[in-house]
């Protein structure tokens, strides 16, 4: 079984950003935004595929890092 690559970031903000570019290249294959297709996933309309599940996880670490970021920016007003 191949090992995923771990990557690391300076900042939540710059993995954000890099989270952010791979969903849109997915949103940008599959003409869908990621919010409409983490609902589908979710609720079993969509397939179980490798790629699905790595798009699903890409926009579960998305929510994670905007809501760290959100707290970050809220604390320092």
């Amino acid at each position: 079984m191949a090992q995923k690559q771990r990557t690391s970031y300076d900042s939540e903000l710059d993995a954000l950003v890099a989270v952010a570019k791979q969903l849109s290249r997915y949103e940008d294959r599959y003409r869908i935004s990621s919010e409409d297709f983490f609902h589908r996933f979710s609720s079993g309309q969509m397939e179980d595929t490798v790629e699905f599940v790595e798009w699903s996880n890409a926009y579960r670490h998305f929510l994670s890092l905007r809501g760290i970021i959100e707290k970050q920016v809220s604390h320092a007003a």
